[in-house]
């Protein structure tokens, strides 16, 4: 981190600011710091953020934690993009604690991303850990890239989705898991 204080000091610079000014002389350092908490990803496993929070259970049904709030950076512009996650996964024996799926949403998310990457990295761990039948991610979510520059497009929203196993298979749960999810909005 001791590098990034100095390469913001030179992006003022690069912008036409003074960094000598005095509502800049700590902005290096706050926006250094800031960079690594929403970057805090990277410093993450998905064996540290499950920390074996997986328990026996009967359930064999659809398990669906919606509205994940999410907050990341798109790698190509570096401006926040930020949205809901939904997650549904089918268990085989084994629940995972529920906070954990919120972890490993953000684990991900608090990375240099593309929203289509972050919905295969989620349901691709979700399944490793879990075992489970079938993961469904859907993340819908609004790129500030898209707002603040380029077309400056308000409204737009995007939505990905991945769907493996049961949910890529069978079109009645992949119907069931979108209907719960888009429910009530």
């Amino acid at each position: 981190m001791n590098e990034l204080p100095g390469h913001f000091h030179q992006i003022l610079l690069g912008v036409g600011e003074d960094p000598q000014r005095e509502g800049l002389l700590d902005t290096p350092k706050r926006a250094a710091k800031a960079m690594q908490y929403l970057c805090n990803g990277y410093g993450k496993s998905l064996e540290e953020v499950v920390n074996g929070a997986l328990f026996a259970s009967d359930s064999d049904e659809m398990i669906i934690v919606r509205d994940i709030e999410l907050y990341s950076l798109c790698e190509h512009h570096m401006l926040p993009f930020i949205g809901k996650a939904h997650v549904a996964y089918i268990p085989t024996g084994k629940v995972l604690g529920l906070s954990k799926i919120a972890r490993i949403v953000d684990m991900y998310a608090r990375r240099l991303q593309i929203q289509e990457n972050l919905t295969r990295q989620i349901a691709e761990a979700i399944q490793e850990v879990t075992r489970a039948a079938g993961v469904a991610v859907v993340i819908e979510a609004k790129h500030m890239c898209m707002m603040m520059r380029g077309v400056e497009k308000q409204n737009s929203l995007m939505n990905t989705s991945v769907m493996l196993g049961a949910f890529r298979e069978s079109c009645t749960t992949r119907m069931e898991f979108l209907q719960l999810i888009g429910g009530n909005r």
